[in-house]
């Protein structure tokens, strides 16, 4: 057996944080636990859990402090109510049937314990170790989270210290804004005016990213903070360095030209993957969208099918979305995004010809009500704020 648990229970400063193994005597985690109680490094004592002195619950449990023991006070934090705690609910585990009791000669349990340096509440700080290392135990005896719990909440989470959350595309048809404005202060007004949605994304379009650099990314987070960002490099060379541009400049995705070489293409929507943003293929100019995706060895993320402004008097070549997303195998998906001319009248032609992601630019950048044309381009999405009913508990 070889089995790992981790829970978090409370509230600063003496929030509990528990990460566990348990396992076999005779396995790995027999062994690191044998080695951590016989080599202790400097300030992460390992300690044996105990009820009260002289009665250690069993399975036998080591704690592992994660926090660096400076002083008595936070000696006695670890070796009071942590300890108790840790202890008490590995025994009530087993009289609980969590942990079968004929099983406790031969398990061993590795409970790593967090005690804010800061916190003072004796009470707090066993309530909430006692607590996190049951639910903790639970989990891994369990196998909580499962993997399809794992899949359905990654792009539905947010981690507390970090403040906030990375947007993935699972919930399309998105609005796209494209910023082809090249002052930055308009940029800024029309940013502030947009109104707030998880359904919205924010493009640096061309003329802007050519005109202010790829910093243009951290100028747009600074105004949308945990906006999902898109810088248009239109790359045509030099695939791979160009979104590592990007990347370094923390853009969520960056926008790649159709009309470059194979191997650029392929090498844009690799390195695009190795450092964890979307790759579009932007298909302005390109007579044959779908030939183009035919050929690569990798698909992109999103493949645009883009009307020029310059042709704008042309119709839309929307006729293809579902035969260049049938290019996508094995229950993976590519997205289709749609630019050039899209206006609140047409946006239910883009959706019903299988469009995931509106790409409108002037239409709301150059709008005089920048906020009441953004709503209705939402409105005609029908979606309505990503899992705004739920309420997140313990995960």
């Amino acid at each position: 057996m070889f089995l790992v648990g981790e829970a978090l229970i409370g509230k600063e400063p003496e929030i509990a944080h528990i990460d566990l193994l348990i396992g076999d005597k005779d396995g790995p985690v027999g062994a690191a636990f044998a080695n951590g109680l016989a080599q202790p490094s400097p300030g992460h004592t390992p300690l044996l859990s105990v009820i009260r002195p002289n009665l250690p619950p069993k399975p036998s449990t080591l704690i592992v402090p994660k926090v660096t023991v400076k002083n008595m006070e936070q000696a006695a934090q670890i070796f009071g109510p942590a300890q108790t705690a840790v202890a008490k609910a590995v025994a009530d585990s087993v009289e609980e049937g969590i942990i079968s009791k004929d099983k406790v000669e031969d398990l061993v349990i590795i409970v790593s314990v967090f005690i804010h340096p800061k916190a003072k509440d004796y009470d707090a700080i066993y309530r909430y170790n006692y607590g996190a290392t049951k639910l903790a135990l639970q989990r891994a005896i369990t196998g909580f989270p499962d993997v399809q719990k794992v899949l359905y909440e990654k792009d539905r989470s947010t981690h507390p210290v970090m403040g906030f959350r990375v947007m993935r595309l699972w919930n399309p048809p998105y609005l796209q804004v494209a910023f082809d404005l090249i002052d930055l202060e308009e940029v800024r007004k029309v940013l502030s005016a947009l109104p707030e949605s998880d359904h919205i994304l924010i493009e640096a379009g061309t003329p802007l990213a050519k005109k202010v650099g790829v910093q243009v990314v951290n100028e747009m987070r600074s105004a949308r903070p945990g906006a999902f960002i898109i810088i248009d490099l239109k790359t045509l060379d030099t695939g791979n360095l160009e979104v590592r541009l990007a990347a370094d400049a923390t853009a969520d995705a960056v926008v790649i030209s159709g009309l470059a070489s194979r191997k650029t293409l392929e090498l844009a929507i690799n390195e695009a993957r190795k450092t964890g943003i979307y790759s579009i293929v932007d298909m302005l100019n390109v007579p044959d969208p779908l030939a183009v995706l035919k050929e690569l060895a990798v698909l992109p993320d999103v493949a645009e099918l883009h009307r020029a402004i310059d042709m704008e008097e042309n119709v839309h070549n929307w006729h293809n979305i579902n035969n260049i997303k049938a290019l996508a195998k094995d229950g993976k998906k590519m997205l289709i995004a749609v630019a050039g001319g899209i206006r609140v009248d047409n946006v239910q032609e883009a959706l019903a010809s299988g469009a995931d992601i509106i790409v409108v630019g002037r239409a709301i950048t150059r709008s005089k009500d920048v906020r009441d044309t953004t709503e209705q381009f939402l409105a005609g999405l029908k979606q309505t704020e990503i899992d705004q009913y739920r309420i997140m508990t313990d995960f």
